[in-house]
């Protein structure tokens, strides 16, 4: 086991250790006490049992994509998964058994090559499977309901299988709980999918941003009768080479006949406002192509302030977001609209994850330069202001809880989790939430909209 302690490794190595694998070049001034780099199991129960030894916390980092840099935590024992890569297929049950540091694109390139299996993991390429399953995360359905159990390491250094017949409270928490889960996740086991046959297929269609209501509102209208194999974004951004923002609405679907995918976008195709810049209808598509666009628009070394909001059902969606989708504050920034209806709709099994609405919005503010930082944060904030009246909750992924208290779970979920929080980590020795002084400890979240002035 590889551990850098901060008092005695060099800076370089130890801020390396600290911060070299944080996507979001906006580094926090938090520092741990030691930085262990895991590759096995063994090694993460060793480190649970070293911060109980030294009385401090556990931090840790899957993949480093937290926008708000969660696994950063001062005086603690920050373990990083990214040498910890294993991956067990089981092809004939449609079963993989994961780390929480492989990605999307890891854990696909091998079930669509040679399984022609795949999961729906994060949008993002680079995304890990630790951040993104235990935060629920939406990728054709939620991804958590496909988690069939986890491994996990409790606060007491105990390796535990949990599921829903033994262990059954880490496991309810595992689907949903983001980064209060009181433990640590060594392996995930999931459910998986067949891959299409013929790939995807997308439908494109890209429209001045004058147009913002009236693409958005068509594009809602026809969201809850729309095939549900189909993924359906609207995205507020700059093309490449163009100086004006654009709407860019987007369905992928994933069938394995092209006349089914023909089929299931033509309602889109059919009942399109006329004045698209650009479109297409049915192209072919891939898993991987979605890989290379999102990495196109999520960019290495670049400074990152994320939020989100789940809208109110009957919000008058392209009233509130109009604002927030027409006045991006850098070319490399976006504004996402989200259809989860209808499977907003369906009770959700029992699990931790229990916040959704018909809408999901996000904005993805990107920039280079530190000296834009108070700039870009600000906008972020005005335009969460605006939105928060009509918001009924937020994703934990997108969010920051030392910006703004908000409700991230069903009312009787929320205090469920906390019960379950203190229950397996009494002494907080899980850094859990990182809120505002980081102070949450073993009370967790309020699960409460409440803009911090």
């Amino acid at each position: 086991m590889q551990v850098i302690w901060r008092d005695s490794a060099d800076n370089a190595t130890y801020e390396d250790a600290r911060v070299g694998r944080v996507f979001n070049r906006r580094r926090p001034e938090r520092f741990p006490l030691a930085v262990v780099k895991a590759t096995c199991q063994e090694d993460i129960v060793a480190a649970v049992k070293l911060a109980a030894e030294k009385n401090c916390r556990v931090a840790v980092r899957s993949g480093g994509h937290s926008w708000a840099a969660w696994s950063v935590r001062d005086n603690s024992i920050l373990i990083d998964l990214g040498n910890y890569k294993t991956l067990e297929i089981d092809a004939i049950n449609r079963i993989a058994r994961a780390s929480p540091s492989m990605t999307g694109r890891e854990l696909n390139s091998v079930l669509v090559k040679d399984h022609q299996l795949m999961f729906p993991g994060g949008h993002c390429p680079d995304v890990g499977l630790g951040g993104f399953l235990l935060q629920g995360e939406w990728n054709w359905g939620w991804a958590c309901e496909r988690v069939q159990a986890v491994d996990v390491v409790t606060a007491k250094g105990e390796l535990l299988h949990c599921n829903s017949e033994q262990n059954e409270e880490l496991y309810w928490a595992a689907r949903g709980a983001g980064p209060g889960f009181p433990g640590v996740v060594t392996k995930f086991h999931l459910r998986l999918n067949a891959y299409p046959k013929r790939g995807f297929r997308s439908s494109g269609y890209v429209y001045p941003i004058e147009m913002f209501r009236e693409a958005l509102s068509w594009v809602i209208s026809i969201s809850p009768d729309f095939d549900h194999d189909t993924e359906i974004a609207a995205i507020s951004h700059y093309p490449d080479g163009d100086d004006k923002i654009r709407l860019f609405i987007l369905f992928v679907t994933m069938k394995d006949k092209p006349h089914e995918a023909e089929q299931a976008l033509r309602p889109a195709q059919e009942t399109r406002p006329t004045g698209c810049v650009e479109e297409w209808f049915c192209k072919e598509d891939s898993l991987e192509e979605q890989y290379n666009s999102q990495g196109k628009s999520n960019p290495e070394k670049h400074r990152y302030c994320a939020d989100n909001a789940y809208l109110k059902d009957d919000a008058d969606v392209p009233a509130v977001l109009e604002e927030a989708f027409t006045t991006l504050p850098h070319r490399k920034s976006f504004a996402l609209w989200y259809a989860m209806n209808p499977c907003s709709r369906r009770t959700l099994p029992d699990m931790a994850l229990s916040m959704h609405s018909d809408h999901y919005f996000a904005l993805y503010t990107i920039w280079e330069e530190e000296h834009d930082d108070r700039r870009c944060q600000a906008w972020v904030r005005n335009m969460m202001k605006g939105v928060e009246p009509q918001a009924v909750g937020a994703y934990l992924g997108d969010s920051d809880f030392q910006v703004r208290k908000t409700k991230f779970w069903a009312d009787n979920n929320a205090r469920r989790l906390m019960e379950i929080r203190r229950k397996w980590d009494p002494q907080g020795r899980i850094c859990g939430y990182l809120d505002e002084g980081d102070l949450s400890g073993t009370q967790g979240l309020d699960n409460v909209n409440q803009w911090k002035m």
